[in-house]
């Protein structure tokens, strides 16, 4: 099936690594063009480098008020211009309800849930019909994770501005989507796992609840994420697509 993302052009934050990256990898192996971000020049690079002449770095903190021009002012300077964003950032702290501070509730809330809509709401003003945003939220969306309360109040919120975004810009023909996995195997699931006491033990509970009976892969993420953002999904929008081996059980 021919996705329609040749000579496309997407900008994807947060891709160094993890999801970000899986869904970048995705987009440039069907033929598309990407503007990648992340905080480490030094991983933006090498991250950039690994994607091929299709992929252009840009070291920048989703919190930066000035993040979202920088990255437009990118897509536009290598590639002419740009199609479609996907907001993807790294998980905010662990914790429970008693354990997170309102420093780290601050930081994740600029991070990950304004750095977010500043993109997206730049990104509006810049894409024509035909455009899409993105957004990598979580399966905490529909059902909290237990020890990732900060995740749990922002990630909803992301959501419900999805929604509200996708109403928007429907008129204008700009899709709005989220992608929402649970566990699939990135440094940041791992980390998460290897926080208990047994962290293999932990990881077979956690394969016992899906009913795939066992983790996603990245590249298994990052192809849904592409065929949501490209053209062949041209009239879904306003939906958030579970990427979680059926761990959702609700309809």
């Amino acid at each position: 099936m021919d996705l329609g993302l040749k000579d496309r052009v997407y900008v994807v934050t947060g891709a160094t690594r993890g999801l970000g990256n899986a869904a970048a990898r995705e987009l440039v192996a069907d033929g598309a063009k990407v503007v990648i971000t992340g905080r480490d020049e030094q991983r933006v690079a090498d991250a950039a480098a690994a994607l091929g002449p299709n992929a252009v770095g840009v070291a920048v903190d989703n919190a930066d008020p000035d993040a979202a021009e920088r990255l437009i002012a990118a897509a536009r300077e290598h590639f002419g211009g740009f199609h479609g964003v996907l907001v993807s950032v790294g998980g905010p702290a662990p914790g429970f309800v008693a354990d997170n501070t309102d420093e780290q509730w601050r930081g994740a809330f600029e991070s990950v849930f304004l750095g977010a809509v500043r993109v997206a709401r730049a990104a509006a003003a810049e894409l024509t019909a035909g455009g899409v945003i993105g957004f990598v939220l979580s399966g905490s969306v529909y059902e909290p994770i237990p020890g990732l309360t900060i995740s749990n109040g922002l990630r909803p919120g992301l959501a419900g501005f999805a929604k509200s975004l996708a109403d928007e810009l429907g008129p204008r023909k700009i899709r709005v989507v989220g992608v929402l996995p649970s566990r699939i195997d990135t440094d940041r699931v791992r980390e998460l796992d290897a926080l208990s006491a047994d962290p293999e033990a932990t990881r077979r509970a956690n394969e016992s609840r899906i009913p795939l009976r066992r983790y996603g892969t990245p590249e298994e993420f990052g192809r849904v994420a592409a065929f949501l953002l490209s053209p062949a999904a041209s009239y879904l929008t306003g939906l958030m697509v579970p990427v979680d081996g059926g761990m959702m059980h609700g309809f």
